[in-house]
């Protein structure tokens, strides 16, 4: 018996078999980053990512996770009554079905963000989705990775995300403002990497060098010191 064969022997439409994703988690928290920082917010936690960033504080959405159909998905995600919704990994881009999952959450009328490290093309993802884009710098062991072309596909309701852990890291990132342009393309965020460069040093380089950049800590390291599914 073929694969389509045993699918429709099942009962199983081949069109639900095909639209699942892996997950590591799903959670209903606060938002911490980004301009919707503190809103109620579920997270929908794809699993794998291509990059090893030395900073990584989700190493454990690397591996495992379980398969979930989009429609069960969604339907978990609408349990928790939130207006936003974050789709994160990992490298959600690395699952390619991630793209449908985005389109049916705003289709249902959520705010919908997207954390995506930089390195991934973002041009098919739906429009209607907050990008906030990750540029890896330095620090990070892996800014070979940064797909510059990404740049032309952010609009003004994007976000870049550029994580510091050192002043090289934020030299490095000065230098690409001036480059790219980046601030007449979306809003900038400089966040600093938790326990290599102190918080109110990084504002006070930002305060002093009158950088239009937002800063940003991780709210919710701040309220619940990294804890998984928080």
């Amino acid at each position: 018996m073929s694969g389509n064969d045993a699918r429709e022997a099942s009962g199983t439409p081949a069109a639900a078999v095909a639209e699942r994703l892996r997950i590591t988690e799903i959670f209903h928290s606060i938002q911490g980053e980004a301009d919707a920082i503190g809103w109620r917010t579920v997270f929908v936690r794809l699993t794998g990512c291509p990059l090893r960033c030395v900073w990584c504080d989700t190493e454990y959405s690397f591996h495992g996770g379980n398969w979930h159909a989009i429609d069960d998905i969604l339907a978990e995600v609408a349990t928790h009554g939130a207006k936003h919704v974050c789709v994160t990994g990992g490298e959600p881009l690395a699952q390619k079905r991630c793209l449908i999952l985005l389109r049916r959450l705003c289709d249902a009328g959520y705010e919908v963000s997207l954390e995506t490290s930089g390195a991934l093309d973002v041009s098919a993802v739906d429009p209607r989705v907050r990008k906030v884009m990750d540029l890896k710098a330095p620090g990070s062991g892996e800014s070979g990775r940064n797909l510059w072309s990404n740049l032309e596909h952010l609009s003004p309701q994007d976000q870049i995300k550029i994580v510091i852990a050192s002043r090289e890291d934020y030299d490095w990132a000065c230098a690409r403002l001036v480059e790219h342009r980046l601030v007449e393309r979306c809003m900038v965020l400089f966040s600093p990497v938790w326990g290599k460069v102190e918080p109110r040093e990084l504002a006070e380089w930002i305060i002093a060098d009158k950088l239009p950049v937002r800063f940003q800590l991780q709210l919710h390291k701040l309220l619940w010191n990294d804890a998984r599914g928080k």
